[in-house]
């Protein structure tokens, strides 16, 4: 009995993690850029205290969202800011406090202040880990290769110039998790952000589009009632266990 309640009650506690992600990726199914989340697997641990010394119950060691980059539905804008990163390629940011994080994010926009930034509002790094400022007047492309480049409306006649750099990096061989305020970061960095491992595949970028969201809202919407019957199930496995005590409690007084 005492392990049964153990059980039933700490896959449920556990449970309640995974659905939180799965409504925050069915909230964000439109999204641009948004990465759907792999939850982490539970583990059994010892639980030591009264009663008896072999109950188990499944705890998760970290609770952490690892992003999974999937290509999501690429849109077409003509917008020449709008960027789709390429297969595993990832957009350094500002994040709030200051430290470099990374997005999928690519509707980039020119600041008030002169500076390239994203939708929500974070500073587009560069190469270096500094802002990339642009100038008033001229029309701003993106290269594949993330080099922003500037015309000058008065020369025409001569060719763009590169007045930046993206800071674009392959994570194929990072693992990313998604931190409290929606970016990336590699795994283990705990909030503090900073560059991550470069993958062996070149990083590269298309300008004219976005990248949608890679969640696929049937497969979130079967996960979330396959939880909900899971969950209900372990509640009627702690309600049957408690009768069954309270029948035990019975017998051994009317004995």
């Amino acid at each position: 009995m005492d392990k049964l309640i153990f059980t039933a009650l700490g896959a449920a506690s556990n449970q309640s993690f995974q659905r939180v992600q799965l409504t925050n990726d069915l909230a964000n199914i439109s999204t641009v850029g948004y990465k759907r989340s792999q939850a982490s697997r539970p583990e059994s641990a010892t639980l030591n205290g009264p009663g008896f010394p072999t109950r188990f119950q499944p705890v998760v060691p970290s609770r952490v969202e690892r992003v999974l980059l999937d290509t999501g539905t690429r849109m077409e804008t003509g917008n020449p800011l709008d960027i789709a990163m390429n297969d595993a390629t990832v957009l350094g940011v500002q994040a709030e406090g200051g430290e470099v994080a990374f997005t999928r994010r690519g509707d980039l926009h020119v600041s008030s202040d002169g500076f390239l930034e994203t939708g929500t509002g974070q500073l587009v790094l560069g190469e270096g880990g500094g802002a990339i400022a642009i100038p008033q007047g001229g029309i701003v492309n993106i290269a594949p290769d993330g080099t922003v480049f500037f015309q000058d409306p008065t020369a025409e006649a001569e060719p763009a110039q590169p007045i930046g750099q993206l800071l674009i990096r392959d994570a194929s061989a990072a693992t990313l998790v998604r931190r409290t305020d929606g970016l990336f970061e590699a795994e283990g960095a705990n909030g503090a952000g900073g560059d991550i491992p470069i993958g062996p595949n070149t990083a590269s970028v298309d300008s004219g589009s976005l990248e949608g969201s890679n969640v696929s809202a049937v497969e979130v919407m079967v996960n979330l009632l396959d939880f909900y019957r899971s969950f209900e199930t372990q509640m009627k496995v702690i309600k049957s266990s408690e009768e069954m005590d309270k029948d035990g409690s019975r017998l051994m007084r009317a004995g």
